[in-house]
């Protein structure tokens, strides 16, 4: 039985982003420990390197959009693999806070370009019945990189983070271009259909859905329901940024645990977040999704306020369960539910134009907690207020209802 090609780019798309989770997303807040001990630079200057990603994507967003809405995301994930191994050998030799900077600019580039923003536009290219499914799928790959996490501390901790580093610049472009080679721009080029399956009259024959709304980015951004997503999207990535750059820290400096020890909570987060993926691979395609996501805002909120005020293991493993369940759960919707909502026609550029405005999450999520821990001494203040926010921010995706589309899409 012939197995449909857009399953083969979901595999390719969850490994390339285990290899971003493992080494960078999910790692950071190894390196965040271990420069900040050697170089004894600030929480609020080493924050501000996780900001560079998603300020990168927030600028690029709608030009990203618009070349892969146009030309496809295969180029530009094979220039990303590229780039983001670079920057890691780069970050190897870094001896000054600027170097830093300009070694990890050099890897955010990399990831915006073969990251979950094209890859997503990808698969949503080649799934329609089965999207929920498919984005979960690859999202299990971001899922289980940071069981990954303590393999980096233990490099580190073995061979220092230089070496570690370098290897897994190395290690990304051995594994990860092979994997970007398998992507393709649409079904029809290699002879497939939508899902696989066979098409329906003239128009699924063109690669388009007929039972499927296709706004431009112009009527998109006229909808409430585009700055409701784009705001609880936002407001959801408070608190993965910050946990991102900031957990394990708190756990080596806050709560006395060392990087190993913090590193496996990290892992249990992971395990929790795969089963949130799985539990969305399930009903993805049968339930609200906006609910859902509010419900996981909820989860992100208590997850947090668990870690901030854990006080022994029990808190811990809480944390872990609900903000990684959460994460899990949450995240493949967030682009499925726009593609439902708006369809295929433009999701590129609405996808870029909604980095601009999630943007204020990824940036600002780091900072407080950064900012917070730098002037108090620990990451209480600010993690509280970004477990409040996130709370707040489950009355975006209730609100967030499918929008109507009045006339014809226009070119």
């Amino acid at each position: 039985m012939k197995i449909f090609y857009g399953w083969r780019m979901v595999a390719s798309g969850g490994g390339i982003q285990f290899l971003q989770a493992g080494l960078l997303h999910q790692a950071f807040g190894a390196y965040f420990a271990m420069l900040s001990e050697e170089f004894g630079w600030s929480k609020t200057s080493l924050s501000a390197a996780a900001t560079l990603q998603p300020m990168e994507a927030a600028v690029l967003g709608p030009v990203l959009g618009w070349v892969v809405d146009r030309f496809g995301p295969q180029g530009m994930i094979r220039l990303g693999i590229v780039a983001f191994g670079i920057g890691f050998m780069l970050l190897s030799q870094i001896e000054t806070l600027a170097g830093f900077y300009g070694a990890f600019l050099v890897i955010a580039l990399g990831s915006s370009l073969c990251g979950f923003f094209p890859i997503n536009v990808a698969i949503i290219h080649w799934f329609d019945k089965f999207r929920a499914r498919a984005l979960s799928t690859v999202s299990l790959g971001l899922a289980l990189g940071g069981v990954f996490v303590p393999v980096v501390a233990w490099a580190m901790q073995t061979w220092g983070w230089r070496a570690t580093a370098f290897g897994s610049g190395l290690l990304a472009i051995l594994v990860g271009w092979p994997l970007a080679r398998v992507f393709r721009r649409r079904p029809e080029d290699v002879g497939e259909t939508i899902d696989g399956l066979p098409p329906r009259g003239k128009a699924a024959e063109r690669g388009e859905d007929p039972d499927s709304p296709d706004f431009t980015a112009r009527q998109a951004v006229r909808t409430s329901a585009f700055w409701l997503l784009s705001l609880g999207h936002g407001f959801a990535l408070l608190v993965v940024y910050a946990v991102s750059v900031h957990a394990i820290t708190h756990m080596k400096e806050d709560l006395g645990y060392s990087l190993a020890e913090a590193s496996l909570v990290i892992t249990l987060m992971t395990v929790a977040q795969v089963g949130g993926v799985l539990v969305g691979w399930a009903v993805g395609d049968r339930f609200e999704k906006r609910y859902i996501a509010a419900l996981c805002m909820l989860m992100h909120s208590a997850g947090l306020l668990m870690l901030t005020y854990a006080t022994g293991a029990a808190m811990l493993v809480a944390f872990a369960v609900l903000h990684g369940g959460a994460w899990g759960l949450r995240g493949p919707f967030m682009q499925a539910i726009r593609a439902d909502y708006f369809g295929r026609r433009s999701i590129g550029m609405i996808l870029g134009l909604s980095a601009m405005i999630i943007v204020v999450g990824q940036i600002g999520g780091p900072i407080v907690a950064g900012v917070f821990a730098d002037l108090t001494g620990n990451y209480r203040a600010g993690f509280t207020t970004l477990a409040v926010l996130a709370g707040m921010g489950s009355f975006f995706f209730l609100l967030a209802k499918r929008p109507v589309l009045s006339s014809p899409p226009v070119s």
